[in-house]
C-alpha cells in the first residue's frame, strides 16, 4: 500500500477531505499568506478534471489591500440585501435536532466575514470562460465542471498546508463592478465565487455533524 509519511494515502487523503472546513471566524487576518503557498495549491487545483481535457479555469488572486477593501464592499452589500431575501440562511430549519441546532453558529460565522472580509489576506475568485449565459444546461454543465472541482482541490490543498478558506458566492450580485475592479473582461469571463484564504486559527478540525447518506442517496430511482 502507498504511504505518506507513515500513514496510507486513503487515510491521508480522507482526513483532508472530511475536516476541509468552510472557515470563517477562523481566518488568521494578522498573518500574511506567501505568494509561492497559494501558487502552490493552484498548481494542485490544475489535477483536477477538465472538460474534454481543454477547459482550463482562471484564478484571480487579489492581496492588494485596496482592491480587496473594494471586494468586502460589495460582499457586504450583497449579505445585507440577502438576509431580508425568503431563502436566505435565516429561513432554513430542519427537523434533524443537531443540524437545526447548528444554523445559529453558521449564522454568526457569515455574518462576522461579511464585516471582515477585506481583513483577509488573500482572495481567490476562480472563473470561467468564455461565459455561460444562456447555453443549454448540458454545456453549461460542462464548463461549471471545470471550475468546481479545481476551486475545490484548491481548497483542499490549502487545508492540507495549514491555510484555511470558505466557499462564499454572493459577490456575484455585483459580478460586472467587481470585474470592473480586477479588470476582467465581463464580456467574455464569469465569475464563479470567491474564497477567501488566510492560515486558520485553529488545528482541531475534525468531520463535521451530517445527517445519514440514507436520506439523501437514492437507488435506481428518487
Amino acid at each position: 500500500m502507498v504511504t505518506v509519511g507513515d500513514q496510507p494515502v486513503q487515510l491521508a487523503a480522507e482526513w483532508v477531505l472530511t475536516t476541509t472546513r468552510s472557515v470563517r471566524k477562523g481566518l488568521d487576518t494578522t498573518r500574511e499568506v506567501p505568494r509561492e503557498l497559494i501558487e502552490d495549491c493552484l498548481r494542485v487545483a490544475m489535477q483536477a478534471p477538465l472538460r474534454s481535457n481543454a477547459l482550463y479555469p482562471h484564478f484571480v488572486v487579489v492581496t492588494d489591500p485596496a482592491k480587496r477593501t473594494a471586494l468586502a464592499g460589495f460582499y457586504k452589500r450583497a449579505w445585507d440585501a440577502y438576509l431580508s431575501t425568503p431563502g436566505s440562511i435565516t429561513s432554513f430549519h430542519f427537523e434533524d435536532p443537531i443540524h437545526e441546532a447548528q444554523m445559529p453558529r453558521v449564522i454568526d460565522s457569515a455574518a462576522y466575514l461579511a464585516e471582515h472580509l477585506a481583513e483577509v489576506p488573500a482572495l481567490v475568485i476562480p472563473c470561467i470562460t468564455p461565459r455561460v449565459d444562456g447555453l443549454p444546461l448540458w454545456a453549461q454543465a460542462g464548463f461549471w465542471g471545470s471550475v468546481l472541482p479545481a476551486s475545490w482541490s484548491f481548497m483542499l490543498a490549502a487545508r492540507a498546508r495549514g491555510l484555511a478558506s470558505a466557499w462564499t458566492t454572493l459577490h456575484l450580485a455585483f459580478e460586472e463592478e467587481v470585474a470592473a475592479v480586477l479588470g476582467i473582461n465581463h464580456a467574455g469571463v464569469m465569475q464563479a465565487a470567491m474564497i477567501p484564504v488566510a492560515y486558520s486559527l485553529r488545528e482541531n478540525f475534525k468531520p463535521a455533524y451530517r445527517e445519514p447518506i440514507q436520506k439523501f442517496t437514492h437507488w435506481d430511482s428518487w
